[in-house]
C-alpha cells in the first residue's frame, strides 16, 4: 500500500514538472517569435510609446535643366532642290547640307525652326519664288537633322493655297515634327502646342504680318495666325490659364526683310508679349540677324522672370546670296526649371555662327553646304588651306558681322551681376 502510494506521489511530482517545463517552453517560444518579428523590421506594439510619431521627410524636387537649339529660317530655292536632284533615282535628298553642323544637335533636349516654304506635293509641281513648294523628303532630313517643332505661319504659308496647308501639315505630322501656326480644321486651330521636354512644360505659339497678299480663304480664317493683339493676349492668356505650362514661346514673323535692325513697330509690340506672359519671343522674316537680348520682367504681384528675345534669327537654308542672307546662328538656350519653386530662369545664352556655301561646281553636284564657320576659320589657320584664302577671308568677315549684329554670348548672368555688386 505504501509502495503504491510512492508510486502516485512520483507521478503527480512527474506532471508537476512536466508542466513547469511546458509552461516555460511555452514562454521561451513566444520570446523567439518576438525577436524575430523584431528582426525583420516589424514593429511590436507594446514595444511603442504611444505619444510618439513617425516624421516623414519632405522631398523637394531637384531642379531641371535642358538645352534648347533654334534655328532661323528654312527656305528651299529652285538652286537647292535641284542641287539636292539625283536623276538616276528621280529622288530628292537634302541631308548633306547639314553634315558639317548636324552634331550641334545630337545633345540638345528640344530643337526648334521655322519652315518657310510649304510641302505641298509633287503633283502640284515643286516651285521657287514667289510662291514656294519644296520636295517632301525635306520634312524627312530635318526630323533626322533633330527637329522637334516647326513654325508654320509666315508669308508663304499659302503659296501653294488652303490644299499646301493640309499637305504641309501631313508631311510633318507623318514624319513626328510637331507644328504650330498653320492648321487644317478649327478643332485644331484651337488646340495649343504644349511640349513636355524632361520635366519642363513649353507652350508654342506661332504668328506672322500677313500672307503675301494672298487672301485667307472663306470660311476659313483659322488656317493661318495672322499678327493681331487681340488674339494674341487672348492666346497668351488661355495657355495661362491650362495651369501646367511653365514657359511661352512665341515665334513671330514680321519686321522688314533685309533690315539688321528691328523697327519701333516690333519692339513695341514685343514689349506687348512680354507684358502678357510671352517668356521667350523667337522672330523671323528678315533674311538677316537681327539682335538679342535678355531681359527681367516685373509682374503684377512685383516679382521677376526672365525674358530673351531675338528679333530674328536670318536664313537657316536658303538659295539668297545677298549681304547678310548666308550668315546666321544655331541659338543655344540653357535653362532651368527650380525644383523647390517652379521658377524658371534662362541661364546661357550661346550661339554657333553658321554660313550657307555654294561650292559652285557642276549643277546636281551636292555644293550647298551649311559651315560652321569658327570651325572652318580654326582648321584654315591651324594648317588646313582646303578651304582657300578666299573662303576663309570671307568666313572672317561674316564673323564679324554676326558677332556684331548679335553681340556677346550671355553667360551666368545673374552669377556675374552678384559678383559685382560685392566688388
Amino acid at each position: 500500500m505504501k509502495k503504491r502510494k510512492k508510486i502516485i506521489k512520483r507521478r503527480a511530482l512527474l506532471l508537476i514538472l512536466i508542466a513547469i517545463v511546458i509552461i516555460f517552453g511555452i514562454a521561451e517560444i513566444q520570446k523567439l517569435i518576438k525577436n524575430s518579428l523584431e528582426n525583420n523590421g516589424q514593429v511590436v506594439a507594446e514595444n511603442v510609446p504611444n505619444d510618439s510619431k513617425v516624421e516623414e521627410e519632405e522631398v523637394i524636387p531637384e531642379d531641371i535643366t535642358i538645352n534648347m537649339s533654334v534655328i532661323g529660317d528654312i527656305m528651299c530655292h529652285n538652286s537647292n532642290y535641284n542641287d539636292a536632284y539625283n536623276s538616276d533615282t528621280d529622288t530628292y535628298d537634302f541631308s548633306y547640307v547639314f553634315q558639317d553642323i548636324a552634331k550641334y544637335f545630337e545633345n540638345d533636349d528640344i530643337t526648334i525652326g521655322n519652315l518657310e516654304t510649304t510641302l505641298a506635293g509633287k503633283e502640284i509641281g515643286y516651285s521657287s519664288y514667289p510662291t514656294f513648294n519644296t520636295p517632301e523628303i525635306l520634312a524627312t532630313d530635318l526630323k533626322e537633322l533633330g527637329l522637334d517643332v516647326l513654325a508654320t505661319a509666315n508669308n508663304h504659308s499659302l503659296d501653294k493655297g488652303y490644299v499646301g496647308i493640309e499637305n504641309t501639315i501631313t508631311e510633318l505630322d507623318n514624319v513626328g515634327i510637331s507644328h504650330t501656326g498653320t492648321y487644317n480644321s478649327q478643332e485644331s486651330s484651337e488646340q495649343y502646342l504644349v511640349k513636355d521636354v524632361n520635366g519642363i512644360n513649353i507652350a508654342f505659339l506661332n504668328y506672322t504680318y500677313g500672307t503675301n497678299g494672298i487672301a485667307i480663304p472663306s470660311g476659313r480664317e483659322y488656317c493661318v495666325n495672322l499678327i493681331d493683339r487681340d488674339k494674341i493676349q487672348s492666346d497668351l492668356n488661355n495657355v495661362k490659364a491650362l495651369g501646367n505650362v511653365d514657359l511661352i514661346c512665341v515665334i513671330i514673323h514680321w519686321g522688314t526683310e533685309y533690315r539688321l535692325t528691328p523697327t519701333d513697330e516690333q519692339e513695341e509690340l514685343a514689349n506687348f508679349m512680354f507684358e502678357n506672359g510671352a517668356d521667350i519671343i523667337l522672330g523671323g522674316h528678315s533674311h538677316c540677324l537681327e539682335p538679342m537680348e535678355k531681359r527681367t520682367i516685373t509682374l503684377e504681384d512685383g516679382t521677376t522672370k526672365d525674358g530673351f528675345i531675338v528679333y530674328s534669327l536670318g536664313n537657316f537654308m536658303s538659295g539668297q546670296n545677298k549681304s547678310y542672307t548666308r550668315q546666321s546662328v544655331i541659338l543655344q538656350l540653357q535653362i532651368t526649371k527650380n525644383g523647390e519653386t517652379g521658377a524658371i530662369t534662362i541661364d546661357k545664352i550661346e550661339y554657333v555662327p553658321i554660313y550657307m556655301y555654294n561650292y559652285s561646281s557642276p549643277k546636281g553636284a551636292h555644293n550647298y553646304k551649311i559651315l560652321d564657320i569658327e570651325s572652318e576659320i580654326a582648321k584654315y589657320e591651324a594648317g588646313d588651306t582646303s578651304i582657300g584664302s578666299s573662303l576663309y577671308s570671307t568666313l572672317k568677315t561674316e564673323l564679324g558681322q554676326v558677332e556684331e549684329i548679335l553681340g556677346p554670348e550671355i553667360i551666368n548672368t545673374t552669377e556675374t551681376v552678384q559678383e559685382e555688386n560685392l566688388q
